[in-house]
């Protein structure tokens, strides 16, 4: 599979596709998602969806990142529709967030008027910045004398739960947290969400970690005749993904239910 830049996102196509995924990563691995996240947008890529998967870099005003990542993706469209590329049949559009791409959606959905058929949201959380960047806390001991200036996320975690709870429009949504994972927030979201939208909200704890979503390729070269090493280098292999591939399942399931995975 080759990735394409295209207006700031990082493409990959595959043949009839069937949907359209916007990716957005975690706070610092946002910047070459198509890398940090790669066999995950790859399985999705595989069974059918274009991945617009949507760089960026962190700084405070939140707002402002969704705004781009928007632009960015809408500029994608724009240029994947004059090539051809989206067919001639309706093709439905998913978010999918890890982390903070979770809150950029969420900002998306409830402050553009956007269409899409759902998001998924994999370990979502919505720290205050002194919570989230050690350093923050530091900088704000310098400023003291200014009982006025404060660092702090726009919006911040309560703005942005009061947004979601007013003004998120997208209905339809798979919230996904890990049983090792000691920062996640889903449990709140579930509860916002469910209040706006009834029966529209489903949740699912699956085995790993924070960091499950960004598993890597583990090269494991056989040699000429397959041997007692190689059979562990295999059973390593499987475990490594083990994690990751049980999330893959549920994100294509929840996307496609009746496709066979």
């Amino acid at each position: 599979m080759y990735w394409t830049e295209i207006s700031g996102n990082w493409v990959l196509i595959p043949r009839n596709p069937i949907g359209i995924i916007h990716f957005l990563g975690g706070a610092f691995v946002a910047t070459a998602p198509h890398i940090t996240y790669r066999l995950l947008l790859e399985s999705i890529v595989e069974k059918g969806y274009i991945v617009v998967a949507t760089p960026f870099v962190n700084t405070l005003d939140h707002r402002a990142i969704a705004e781009q990542v928007l632009l960015n993706f809408e500029r994608a469209l724009v240029r994947l529709e004059d090539r051809g590329a989206l067919g001639k049949s309706y093709l439905p559009i998913y978010g999918v967030g890890h982390s903070m791409g979770c809150k950029l959606h969420l900002l998306i959905g409830s402050l553009f008027p956007v269409e899409r058929a759902g998001n998924i949201l994999v370990s979502f959380n919505n720290y205050a910045a002194r919570e989230a960047i050690p350093l923050i806390e530091q900088f704000n001991s310098t400023f003291q004398f200014n009982s006025n200036f404060a660092v702090e996320f726009t919006p911040s975690p309560l703005e942005t739960n009061k947004l979601v709870q007013e003004s998120y429009n997208v209905r339809r949504n798979l919230l996904i947290k890990f049983s090792n994972d000691t920062i996640d927030q889903s449990a709140a979201l579930t509860e916002l969400l469910q209040k706006r939208f009834p029966g529209m909200v489903t949740v699912q704890t699956l085995q790993g970690n924070h960091l499950t979503p960004l598993g890597q390729d583990v090269k494991w070269q056989t040699g000429k005749d397959f041997n007692p090493l190689d059979a562990i280098g295999q059973w390593f292999r499987q475990e490594v993904y083990r994690d990751l591939n049980q999330l893959k399942r549920t994100i294509l399931f929840w996307l496609n239910p009746v496709s066979s995975l």
